[in-house]
């Protein structure tokens, strides 16, 4: 069984964060919730996350400053943005995918956290591996011994 992938996921909005918290641990991952930005990046520096999704708008530290405070840690890590008060986002962010709250289906969501964790994994490896040049092949084995 491989293991679970570690979200860090920040809303201010508990409603929001519980909805999001049951919907990304009944596809198997693993949630670390917070309701406070500041909270959330002192749990992040312990390293162990995996993708990052957090509102935009939150009181204290905002969800585009609590990307920032990631990314300087950790500029791999994939970092979703969602908001429901702003539509389209023009202001500057490290974040790499922004998403309107009520705009997007729950499987999109998941499709598109798959597609980020995949990337920042990079492509799956063959189990399936050819013998090195040096290596002899089956056919050379018993030719080279006869």
């Amino acid at each position: 069984m491989k293991p679970k992938r570690t979200i860090l996921c920040v809303d201010d909005n508990e409603q929001s964060l519980s909805i999001r918290k049951v919907l990304l641990e009944t596809r198997g991952y693993r949630v670390l919730a917070f309701t406070d930005a500041k909270q959330a990046l002192e749990r992040f520096a312990l390293g162990g996350v995996d993708l990052v999704l957090t509102d935009l708008v939150m009181p204290g530290v905002n969800g585009s400053k609590l990307i920032q405070g990631i990314k300087n840690i950790s500029p791999e890590t994939p970092a979703i943005l969602v908001s429901g008060t702003v539509k389209i986002y023009e202001h500057e962010s490290s974040a790499d995918l922004f998403l309107a709250k009520g705009m997007y289906m729950p499987a999109d969501l998941l499709e598109r956290i798959r597609l980020l964790l995949v990337r920042k994994r990079g492509p799956k490896r063959s189990h399936f591996r050819s013998p090195a040049p040096s290596e002899p092949t089956p056919t050379n084995f018993t030719a080279a011994t006869a």
